[in-house]
């Protein structure tokens, strides 16, 4: 994404409990003479926020133009990630264009590739094992996360339609009775003038 040399870009990531989160970014810088962003963007940083469901600050540390942020989330929900340049100019002279390379994946754990060449095969085979595992109790604890937010949808869903049938009602009672009240003051009406 393309992004101001001073503002912040935010993205929001649905993320289950305890569950780790990789996010690698590269920033390229334009350059007005080349009409090109540069391959990279030197002496220029990044600020990367990232903000829990609760509003809590779980990161925000200044790192290079490329890099790689982690964090492991303690609670379900939407996770905040913001990025903004570290740029010193003022706002009004800041008016560089940057572009902003953002890989983010959640819940993955990478094999160390040392290990996995390793000569010994059984200790090769026993270690993607245990990454396998790993990443079935990912998708179990994924699974959990997503039936407790259908089971929330359903549930608001259902009151919903439950206040929208009382809804229905009090509406009909309340026609029904001016109704009558209409009938009954034109009876009295027509009774005054003795039209009937």
């Amino acid at each position: 994404f393309h992004s101001g040399e001073r503002e912040e870009k935010c993205i929001i990531e649905d993320v289950p409990s305890d569950t780790l989160v990789i996010g690698n970014y590269k920033v390229q810088r334009w350059d007005i003479h080349r009409q090109e962003f540069l391959e990279s963007a030197p002496g220029l940083g990044m600020f990367v926020t990232v903000t829990t469901p609760s509003a809590e600050v779980l990161l925000s540390k200044l790192y290079g133009p490329q890099g790689t942020f982690s964090f492991t989330s303690y609670l379900s929900g939407e996770h905040v990630i913001c990025l903004q340049s570290n740029s010193t100019r003022f706002v009004a002279f800041a008016g560089s264009k940057l572009r902003i390379h953002l890989d983010i994946r959640v819940g993955e754990h990478f094999l160390d590739e040392s290990v996995v060449q390793a000569k010994d095969k059984v200790n090769e085979v026993n270690i993607r094992l245990e990454h396998l595992i790993e990443q079935i109790h990912h998708i179990s604890k994924e699974q959990n996360y997503e039936r407790e937010r259908e089971e929330k949808f359903r549930k608001t869903s259902e009151e919903t339609n439950s206040n929208i049938l009382w809804w229905a009602i009090v509406q009909t009672l309340i026609l029904i009775s001016i109704g009558i009240w209409q009938i009954k003051s034109l009876r009295d009406f027509f009774i005054s003038k003795k039209l009937v």
